[in-house]
């Protein structure tokens, strides 16, 4: 038997004992849960919604604990940060993202093994494995970050218009309290994901927090140096007694400013974004077009004159 065909015959059987183990553990763990949810009280049972979502977190956990960080506090830990700037603030997150990074770690080159090619040299396929091994673990990474950057761009460019209508509100004689209320009431439809945040802290205030470590929370929640500014801005205008609607007031003219040089700046990097497109996917079928009747003129009547 020769090297690859024994590196097969480990990759599935790996595969099938870890599908095996993860059934034994669903369908043992789920009738454990039967029989303490049989003693229960009927008025302590969820509902079927909430009963799916646990099965899949106790399905799951055993995957998340073999890429879970070792000796690190949840409250201290920099993933957890990661998902607030994601928008998912609850722990189980957590839980299925380590599962889905080490599903991936052990799919991708459990997938190469049996559906890749055999002709391969040991040390090639010992080097694929690594490379989409590594893959696997990175992939999730690239997603989360890509989700932390679109949703940090959404609130950028609706945090202006919130900081106009927060302006009005003050000025019209509201409370600050009161016109955070109102502007999140008012940013539902148009930006839902800043009005949740607003409205994080608006339940802050309502529950006895202070304003400024609500204010400090949302800028934490979203990650963005902007919203520490406003933040900083805020809390140095009632310390000093200043007036906020004319803080917010010139802080809205600087946001509204910065956000029509990023625009500025996109549009001028449109030219170089359609370099490479053009050069290589446009150019060559407008030569064609335009040269080709020329060169096949010339075949068919300049060549066999030369010939002569």
């Amino acid at each position: 038997m020769s090297v690859p065909q024994i590196v097969f015959l480990l990759a599935t059987f790996g595969f099938v004992t870890t599908l095996s183990w993860l059934g034994f553990s669903i369908v043992s763990q789920s009738r454990n849960k039967r029989r303490l949810s049989s003693l229960a009280r009927p008025e302590s049972r969820k509902g079927p919604g909430i009963d799916w979502r646990q099965r899949v977190l106790t399905a799951v956990r055993p995957l998340a604990k073999l890429a879970t960080p070792k000796h690190e506090e949840w409250d201290d830990s920099p993933l957890r940060l990661r998902f607030l700037h994601a928008g998912y603030r609850n722990q189980s997150a957590a839980t299925v993202f380590l599962a889905i990074k080490t599903a991936t770690v052990i799919t991708f080159p459990t997938l190469f093994f049996v559906f890749g090619p055999t002709s391969l040299r040991l040390i090639f396929t010992a080097l694929w494995a690594i490379v989409l091994a590594a893959m696997g673990y990175y992939l999730p990474d690239v997603v989360l970050r890509r989700k932390i950057a679109n949703r940090q761009r959404e609130i950028l460019d609706n945090f202006p218009d919130a900081v106009d209508l927060l302006t009005v509100c003050v000025e019209a004689g509201l409370g600050l309290d009161a016109a955070l209320s109102r502007v999140t009431e008012e940013l539902r439809v148009k930006c839902p994901v800043l009005a949740e945040e607003l409205h994080l802290v608006n339940l802050e205030l309502r529950a006895g927090g202070t304003r400024q470590q609500a204010l400090r929370n949302f800028a934490l929640r979203t990650g963005l140096d902007e919203l520490n500014t406003f933040v900083a801005m805020l809390v140095q205008a009632e310390r000093f007694g200043t007036s906020i609607a004319d803080s917010l007031r010139v802080y809205s003219a600087e946001l509204r400013a910065k956000r029509k040089a990023r625009a500025e700046e996109a549009a001028a990097k449109v030219a170089v974004k359609l370099l490479f497109p053009l050069m290589f996917c446009l150019f060559p079928a407008l030569m064609l077009v335009i040269m080709g009747p020329g060169i096949i003129n010339i075949y068919r009547h300049l060549i066999p004159a030369m010939g002569h």
